[in-house]
């Protein structure tokens, strides 16, 4: 029987290996709008977070959604993704 691989993906909070399935990711679309993705299967460019305040507040701190996107983004945007972490995502 073969084991099936479990895909890992980096927290850009807290820099931890964890299984994709207990991240969230957060796209930039290819028209440039940065938004959580809950399926998983939006176009453009991802990266993962942990689904938790502090690691998004990390992230924001060490600039590194700015160096994942190569984007400045705005605080507006970090508003409404503390504000969806706060709504259901936490």
């Amino acid at each position: 029987m073969q084991v099936k691989k479990i895909p890992l993906r980096k927290c850009l909070g807290c820099n931890e290996m964890k299984p994709k399935k207990e991240l969230t990711r957060i796209v930039r679309s290819p028209e440039g709008e940065i938004s959580f993705d809950t399926t998983g299967r939006k176009p453009g460019r991802g990266a993962y977070l942990c689904p938790q305040k502090k690691c998004l507040q990390a992230a924001k701190k060490a600039k590194r959604l700015e160096k994942t996107f190569s984007a400045s983004i705005p605080e507006e945007v970090y508003t409404q993704l503390e504000e969806a972490l706060n709504n259901g995502l936490d």
